[in-house]
């Protein structure tokens, strides 16, 4: 957020963000493992599954469609952006970023347990039910995206 200003997130927020993500993975062939809205800011992880998939328009175009829901807040100009290297897709360390990510409510205090905190998830468009808190959910990511990613390129 520009100047880390407060005061948008809510609920209402949270449901168009969520909204919007939907139509973001479907236009740019990408799932969300995770994501936690902050008081201040976004943490978003953005996985592309087809050969087209673009990280960059995708988050480009959720910006434009969320902005207006956070006003008189506003993004900031540019995203903090980090692509992950090879290293980080195995898939140990790649659940450990999405822990990371969920542990950040935690670390601000905002809540006990990361399950509790209401403004954070995961959105795969077709798996509405899917709760990244819910045991078994990293071996089902794992198989939705290799049927994705085998898909994509069928």
């Amino acid at each position: 957020m520009e100047c880390r200003a407060t005061g948008w997130l809510d609920e209402k927020v949270h449901r168009h963000f969520r909204e919007m993500l939907v139509h973001t993975a479907v236009r740019y062939g990408c799932v969300a493992p995770v994501y936690c809205l902050m008081p201040d800011h976004i943490h978003l992880l953005l996985w592309g599954y087809r050969d087209d998939s673009d990280s960059y328009l995708a988050t480009r175009f959720l910006r434009k469609y969320t902005e207006p829901g956070i006003s008189p807040a506003r993004y900031q100009k540019q995203a903090y952006d980090h692509v992950l290297h090879e290293d980080d897709l195995n898939r140990f360390a790649f659940e450990g970023a999405c822990h990371y990510i969920l542990e950040n409510p935690v670390r601000a205090n905002l809540c006990g347990l990361a399950k509790d905190y209401a403004f954070s998830g995961s959105l795969i468009p077709g798996y509405p039910d899917l709760r990244i808190h819910e045991e078994g959910y990293w071996d089902f990511f794992w198989k939705i995206l290799h049927r994705l990613t085998t898909a994509a390129t069928t």
